[in-house]
């Protein structure tokens, strides 16, 4: 079993060992700083709104909300994914964006509390958790700890460096994904913060280049595959940069040049509206949070149409956008939120999104979960509602082998055809999907192809915007679409019967009602579909 290997027992015994203040002691780490040596400074903007929600006792995150009331940091009742962000203390920015001194003193007393009483949790010593934390309470220091008295400011340099002295023997973070890069820039903070503790930028320098090298891709996606996952990946690899120059610190090679290739890779995943597009596990976010990562990220490469090995496919032409999933789901270890949406596209025009994904609720609860990562909540086909990969808790089953792509470009114009085996083993069955964006970009035309031995119960599904009006015809095979600058655009059909049915979108800051297009094959008809859709007028 996973928790029996030598490794993890070794790394479980060096995390108790770690947490004994009595071990710190005799290791001559007696002497605790008065404040940090270096100012460390938080880059990214906090949110007023979710702010004010915390002087109220309310944390949100992710669409999802728990009560966090004084005194209550034990027994909190979130989702996992809600209490590791509560424990990383991010959420200092959404205080300091308030600016008042009632929210200074509700940051802290929230972590004079938190530090009074640690919750007794596993999560809270999870590399990524401890990462987070320091990185956030030396980022927030001058906010919330400068003013204070001196019993406040000893307890929490105490508990920062054993909390940096813990996570420096948890390393190698047991997580394979971007929490192993949020581990690594907590023990880069602490070291810069408290110079007197050489080792622990040794041990995080040690570390990073192989970790760069298994998670930023050449093409610069990260290895996620996960438009949200590469923003934070990104931010931490700026912060990791910033800091290191902070402390005259030769950065490695490799930080510089992950950073060049993921900044033009993020480029590719964003709409018209400047959000992100929304591929495994991810939600639009702040377009101005982005502008400001691709700032501090500074001057990348051009963005190209298409990422080899991430395997996303960006066309565009006039004023529309259309990006496509055209890769292999990440690997085991890195799929904690992959979706099962092979080839699924979503389509804006200008600064409105028409084709959207549904989004994630990553933080819900986990049936929500499960239900946003499956294949009917992608713009895509689904073949007897079977899933194109096999959903789990943890990450995905079953999954697509093998996704071939071919593209060619001409004249503006885009022809784009690819295919996975995600059903091969279930049903014996091919998707390919062929599609073709005119080079005045108001002309979509798409083929969905179901290629098996026997016919197959099969339903293309397009989700919609919620700010897009939908109307079926007369015919029973177009629905006129509006979009809210007020252009209208026909989705029409051939192959399948059409239905408008209910949605919901995920990827905004709350769940909102959405419609989507139903397309449902005939069970003794050719297993295809085309369709297209094109501006009206």
């Amino acid at each position: 079993m996973k928790g029996s290997t030598p490794a993890n027992w070794l790394r479980g015994a060096r995390r108790k060992f770690a947490r004994m203040p009595h071990i710190g002691m005799k290791l001559g780490m007696t002497r605790i700083p008065d404040a940090p040596a270096l100012p460390v400074r938080d880059p990214w903007p906090g949110d007023p709104v979710r702010g004010g929600r915390l002087l109220k006792g309310e944390f949100e995150y992710g669409g999802a909300v728990c009560l966090l009331r004084p005194g209550g940091w034990n027994g909190i009742d979130a989702s996992p994914i809600l209490r590791a962000v509560l424990h990383g203390f991010t959420w200092l920015r959404d205080l300091r964006a308030l600016g008042t001194d009632n929210a200074r003193l509700r940051a802290r007393m929230l972590v004079a509390e938190w530090i009074a009483s640690p919750p007794n949790e596993e999560i809270v010593y999870r590399p990524d958790v401890i990462g987070a934390r320091i990185a956030a309470w030396l980022g927030h220091y001058d906010f919330f700890a400068a003013s204070a008295d001196d019993l406040f400011r000893q307890k929490l340099m105490a508990r920062l460096v054993g909390d940096a002295r813990t996570l420096a023997l948890a390393l190698p973070a047991e997580e394979q994904d971007a929490r192993a890069l949020t581990a690594l820039k907590g023990l880069i903070a602490a070291a810069v913060a408290l110079p007197d503790h050489a080792a622990f930028l040794t041990r995080a320098l040690r570390f990073l280049p192989q970790e760069i090298g298994r998670q930023v891709l050449a093409d610069g996606c990260h290895v996620e595959r996960s438009p949200a996952a590469h923003l934070s990946a990104l931010q931490d690899l700026t912060e990791i940069r910033a800091l290191l120059q902070a402390s005259q610190t030769q950065p490695p090679a490799a930080l510089s040049s992950a950073i060049e290739r993921m900044a033009p890779a993020l480029r590719v995943l964003r709409h018209g509206d400047g959000g992100l597009a929304l591929f495994n596990g991810s939600r639009e976010e702040v377009p101005a949070l982005i502008d400001l990562t691709l700032t501090q990220a500074g001057r990348g490469g051009r963005a190209a149409s298409s990422m080899t090995e991430g395997g996303f496919q960006r066309m565009q032409a006039g004023r529309t956008v259309l990006i496509v999933d055209c890769g292999v789901p990440p690997p085991p270890g890195t799929d904690r939120f992959a979706h099962a949406g092979t080839l699924s596209m979503e389509m804006s025009v200008g600064r409105d999104r028409l084709i959207v994904n549904c989004g994630a609720y990553v933080a819900g609860p986990q049936d929500w979960r499960d239900a946003s990562r499956a294949t009917a909540a992608h713009s895509t086909l689904v073949i007897a509602d079977v899933n194109s990969s096999e959903i789990r808790r943890d990450g995905l089953g079953r999954r697509p082998e093998k996704v071939d792509v071919q593209r060619q470009e001409a004249n503006g114009a885009h022809w784009l055809e690819a295919s996975h085996d995600g059903w091969k083993r279930p049903f014996g069955a091919i998707h390919r999907r062929r599609l073709y964006l005119a080079e005045s970009g108001e002309d979509l035309r798409g083929e969905d192809v179901v290629e098996a031995a026997s016919p197959q119960p099969f339903t293309l599904r397009f989700h919609l915007h919620p700010a897009v009006s939908a109307s079926l015809q007369q015919d029973g095979q177009t629905v006129l679409l509006r979009l809210p600058a007020g252009g209208g655009w026909r989705l029409k059909a051939d192959g399948a019967r059409l239905a408008l049915e209910e949605s919901i979108y995920l990827g905004g800051p709350e769940p909102r009602r959405s419609e989507q297009v139903v397309l449902t094959g005939f069970a003794d008809g050719p297993q295809q579909v085309k369709w297209a859709i094109t501006k009206v007028g």
